[in-house]
């Protein structure tokens, strides 16, 4: 499982500390130990990229509401829809407010015998008009805004993942992955609650609330004025609880996307937790994470009902004393029943809108805790960019590549150098064998290429053209990469086949298929290039997997190909037909190999032997085995290997 994810989900982990920090995997048996990278040992660490999202906000925006700035942005790009919400808004806190009035003309002319039947029937009919009407602009109302709050968390989702497509690789290494898919999940959630329901809440309550105490005053102004003088007390415990609400709100989602990100990685691993018997200890672990997660709700929970108690309390405590006074200027003959009766009603209505925002704004301080946490996935700046003016790489490819005393020390690791002092040259259609210990900077030379970072000294050249003055997306479309484990997307073959070249037509995609002798599954497969692979393509077969990997690399028909070797987990038959394919794809490429196997060692035009990021050796088999150094002992080791 991630040791990363992991640490994030649980605290607790029992990880190794030096192994959670460098995220090392164990050492194989052969010439060339591991992949480094971002699996390095003690050379690489995990890279950091680009900022991490900030632990929590600044004290002075935890207190605010301004994390929601961004969601007024997004919900007015629609005014329109704006309006007419707005306009919806303003007719039903009317149509509510009109309850009461007539209320007060029924009781005072029916009630009170000065209208006869058709004055009566009259004033029925304008109160089953208002509740018409009252029915309708609520449905409006509804439609509106919840139509803004799922158009604005679509915006938002899009543009958070474009911004996430952006950042290098490093960013992914240091923030989970899956935490940050509990945020676009679950933080965005919270954000359409909030713009769909919460939002039209408040400014309902607040229309109401404002144009209740407008009729009140014209219906009792000594008795208003009593109500009014006990606001700031209901302010008070508002602002007071909000604050800490605002804080453990942040928490608790924090604790939230835990929960999501154990689950991930939980079930991604299941065939080895249930292998290793760990199913108790796994579902202890999630107890733990579960009642954290508890915990901090239970916190949060406490303050608002605390809150909520306390406002309603003060609220209707107030407006009890004012009724008192009420009833006693109707005993003295100084306002009608009429007026009375509106009075409580209206008092009701504004009692009741004073209360439901307390609420809002619990949820409005929740809803700027998940904004805060998308704002930083939105504000993270990529590590690596395109210059202002990039400089165009020649055309066409030759597939030269330069390393021109490389020192490079990943961020996390930065007393360490993963490649240090490194120069090498590689020469167009050249096929170069990289061998070493695990943590010797093979992974490293593979992403210092793509440009998923840049050293702190040195030069790397393409084709002549310093990769920093490059843009890295035309680097990258000069190059083609096989990881050891095929990787494979939840899509069907085709999809998978063509993300080397999107627009390949089926044709291209079965010369491909072919030369990678993939051809003869693929069309065994149910629907053929139609068929869904499964997640991570869990239809197909190891080295299936590969065999797709290579033709989608053949697909691209890159001039520099980065092979790290795909053929040292498969068995005897699968290894065969994957490198008949590999031999396909290195031909007239310029091809670097992370080395596994003796094989794809000798094949090479040259092996260089790295050791702790230094080039310590360099030449064909022949000439290092004569050599007696490190590839001679590495060589020697995988000899025992294979003889056992």
């Amino acid at each position: 499982m991630d040791s990363k994810a992991s640490d994030i989900s649980d605290p607790m982990t029992e990880i190794d500390p030096a192994s959670r920090e460098s995220g090392e995997r164990p050492d194989k048996a052969g010439i060339a130990g591991d992949a480094d990278g971002p699996h390095e040992g003690p050379d690489g660490g995990a890279p950091v990229a680009d900022p991490a999202p900030a632990p929590d906000p600044a004290p002075k925006r935890a207190r605010s509401l301004a994390p929601l700035k961004m969601l007024y942005r997004e919900a007015g790009k629609y005014p329109r829809q704006i309006a007419s919400a707005v306009i919806a808004l303003l007719i039903t806190a009317l149509a509510t407010l009109a309850i009461p009035w007539r209320f007060k003309v029924i009781i005072d002319d029916a009630f009170g015998g000065l209208a006869g039947p058709e004055e009566i029937a009259h004033a029925f009919q304008y109160l089953l008009m208002i509740v018409v009407v009252l029915g309708i602009g609520t449905a409006a109302r509804f439609y509106f805004v919840s139509w803004i709050g799922e158009r604005v968390v679509a915006d938002i989702r899009l543009k958070v993942q474009k911004n996430l497509l952006r950042l290098s690789p490093g960013f992914y290494e240091e923030n989970s992955p899956k935490e940050i898919s509990s945020r676009m999940t679950s933080d965005t959630a919270i954000i359409e609650t909030v713009v769909g329901t919460t939002v039209s809440i408040a400014l309902r309550n607040t229309l109401t609330g404002i144009g209740g105490i407008v009729l009140l005053l014209y219906l009792a102004p000594t008795l208003t004025l009593g109500l009014l003088l006990g606001i700031p007390l209901v302010i008070l415990p508002i602002v007071f609880f909000g604050r800490k609400i605002r804080a453990i709100s942040r928490s608790s989602q924090d604790r939230v996307a835990d929960v999501g990100a154990y689950v991930t990685e939980v079930l991604s691993a299941m065939k080895v937790v249930q292998s290793f018997g760990q199913e108790t200890r796994e579902g202890d672990r999630f107890g733990t994470v579960v009642e954290r997660t508890f915990d901090t709700a239970r916190k949060r929970i406490m303050l608002r009902a605390a809150m909520t108690s306390i406002v309603i309390l003060l609220i209707f405590g107030g407006i009890t004393l004012v009724m008192w006074r009420g009833a006693l200027a109707v005993s003295e003959g100084t306002i009608t029943g009429g007026t009375i009766a509106a009075f409580v009603l209206t008092g009701g209505l504004v009692a009741g809108a004073m209360g439901s925002l307390t609420e809002v704004y619990g949820d409005l301080l929740r809803g700027a805790g998940a904004a805060s946490r998308l704002a930083e996935l939105l504000e993270a700046k990529p590590g690596i960019a395109a210059p202002e003016r990039p400089q165009q790489l020649p055309s066409p490819p030759r597939g030269s590549l330069s390393f021109r005393n490389v020192t490079f020390r990943y961020p996390a690791r930065p007393e360490s150098a993963a490649l240090d002092n490194f120069s090498l040259e590689i020469e167009p259609g050249e096929t170069v064998a990289i061998v070493g210990p695990s943590g010797a900077g093979k992974s490293t030379v593979f992403q210092l290429v793509e440009r998923f970072y840049d050293p702190q000294a040195g030069t790397i050249r393409l084709d002549g053209v310093a990769l920093t003055k490059a843009d890295p997306a035309d680097i990258r479309d000069r190059i083609a990469f096989v990881p050891q484990d095929g990787v494979l997307f939840s899509a069907n073959a085709r999809d998978n086949l063509r993300y080397g070249k999107w627009d390949a037509s089926d044709a291209e995609i079965w010369e491909a298929a072919r030369a990678a002798n993939a051809h003869e599954f693929l069309r065994d497969l149910p629907q053929g290039l139609d068929t869904y692979l499964g997640e991570g393509g869990t239809q197909l077969s190891g080295g299936q997997q590969q065999r797709v990997a290579i033709a989608r690399a053949l697909l691209r028909d890159s001039p520099i190909l980065l092979l790290d070797e795909a053929t040292s987990a498969l068995d005897a038959q699968s290894e065969q037909l994957v490198q008949q394919a590999l031999d396909g794809l290195m031909k007239d490429r310029t091809t670097l190999v992370i080395a596994h196997r003796l094989a794809t060692v000798r094949a090479a035009d040259r092996i260089i032997v790295l050791d702790k990021g230094r080039l310590v050796e360099q030449g064909s088999h022949s000439e290092l085995s004569q050599a007696g150094g490190l590839y001679a002992r590495l060589a020697r080791l995988q000899f025992a290997a294979e003889a056992a």
